[in-house]
């Protein structure tokens, strides 16, 4: 799936219709939000949509299909915080939190305006780049323009999804968001001929490494300035408080957000530009957040207490918390597949730990946990990141060894959860690192 963004050329009675169009839409989210909370904070959809619907299309004068879209899109928004809610639980059970959940302690307010439009029903594309669009007072015809490519492949009948009408405020600009389904070949091994490993880490965005010895550094150190200012100004005006420092916190956020987001697009369009054809292997970092030990509150001193963090680790916290991994993830991922490659998620366990050329897992592999690794077994020293994307290469390799032997991808073996572990790490421990492991080499081994 990818979004097409569509420049929308509308007249100015075109723009109020839209603008209002958007605006009824977000009240009556809001509107049914509050309902929903009323009730038991319901997320199922069909219930929202029985007790709803009416009034929705008297007090808003939403057409038919937006009136269901509404109950739709608020059961996902309450859905999602009842899954919070219930990991919260299971974190402060297990002793990762103290805190509590707040996100449904009241009703979820909407305050962006975007609109959630279905193809066929609310919208759809004519020709000559015009696209129909409906409105509280009907269907307009709207001109388009947009990025070569998605406008050739709308033009071609392209699997078409849904789509969001979103405003940008500044520019006073009217943007179409349409998700575009794409179909390739199924993939088999002999048409991911290479295999690559992807590190990625707070130094670093990303370190790669392949079996035949290539490596390569992408460094985020150029918006790291950038992102430290917008950090020190973003706490400067929530001590202020005022509502001018609140719309500036605002204009802030999406500065911030757009600088990461340009960030992860490059260094993703390098990574599957330069390894087309590829099995591109990425750390699974599910839950890595509550697994990082991050210090709060330092601990007791003579027994007078807990003193302070240190602003060392308020330091490292504010750089795990700035980390945009999952975002990198999923844009190398269907970034690979435009380039007739496939990303796969491998086991993440003691990837910056484990020597490649011997196997010996230990903390002490990373003195002072620096830059540098040093294995305790071998002495063999490298730099910590690409050892980090070594360890990734063979574990994509060893994945890619089973696709070709069973016919089936999957990472792990079909065991029960606790005999997976070790049977995983029994395997990783065999894994050595050499310039001779590729697919054409190692093809139908284990090592």
């Amino acid at each position: 799936m990818i979004t097409a963004k569509l420049t929308l050329h509308t007249t100015p009675q075109q723009f109020q219709a839209l603008r209002a169009t958007q605006l009824a839409y977000r009240d009556a989210l809001n509107y049914v939000s509050q309902y929903a909370y009323a009730h038991g904070k319901s997320s199922n959809r069909v219930f929202l949509q029985d007790g709803t619907y009416d009034s929705v299309r008297a007090r808003f004068h939403l057409p038919s299909q937006m009136a269901c879209s509404v109950p739709r899109q608020v059961g996902a928004t309450y859905k999602t915080l009842w899954t919070k809610v219930k990991q919260n639980a299971a974190h402060r059970k297990a002793g990762h939190t103290k805190k509590r959940y707040k996100g449904l302690d009241k009703p979820p307010k909407y305050v962006s305006p975007t609109l959630t439009y279905q193809y066929k029903k609310d919208y759809s594309f004519k020709h000559e780049q015009h696209l129909s669009v409906l409105t509280l007072d009907g269907r307009v015809i709207v001109p388009y323009t947009g990025y070569c490519e998605h406008v050739t492949l709308i033009e071609k009948g392209t699997h078409i999804g849904a789509a969001k009408l979103w405003y940008d405020k500044p520019k006073k600009q009217f943007y179409l968001l349409v998700s575009l389904e794409l179909e390739g070949a199924d993939p088999t091994p002999e048409s991911h001929t290479r295999v690559v490993g992807v590190d990625v880490g707070c130094r670093y965005l990303a370190v790669t490494a392949t079996t035949s010895g290539s490596q390569a550094f992408h460094s985020g150190k150029a918006i790291v300035p950038k992102a430290n200012h917008y950090a020190r100004l973003r706490k400067r005006l929530q001590k202020k408080g005022t509502r001018s420092a609140t719309r500036r916190l605002v204009v802030i956020s999406g500065r911030e957000r757009r600088l990461k987001q340009d960030a992860n697009h490059v260094v993703s369009k390098r990574i599957v530009s330069e390894h087309p054809h590829s099995l591109i292997g990425l750390e699974d970092l599910t839950h890595i957040r509550e697994r990082t030990k991050r210090r709060t509150r330092r601990r007791k001193k003579n027994g007078k207490g807990t003193q302070p963090v240190s602003r060392k680790q308020r330091k490292a916290n504010a750089a795990y918390s700035k980390w945009s991994f999952a975002e990198l993830h999923s844009m190398i991922a269907y970034k690979a597949l435009l380039h007739e490659s496939m990303a796969i998620k491998v086991d993440a366990h003691s990837t910056s730990k484990a020597c490649p050329m011997c196997g010996h897992t230990s903390k002490a592999n990373r003195p002072k946990n620096g830059l540098l690794f040093v294995c305790q077994n071998c002495h063999y020293t490298l730099h910590a990141d690409l050892v980090g994307a070594r360890n990734v290469t063979l574990r994509t390799l060893l994945a890619r060894q089973d696709w070709a032997s069973t016919g089936s991808l999957s990472v792990t073996p079909d065991v029960s959860s606790a005999e997976i572990k070790a049977a995983r790490l029994s395997r990783y421990a065999e894994l050595r690192w050499s310039l001779d492991t590729s697919p054409s080499h190692s093809m139908g081994r284990g090592d």
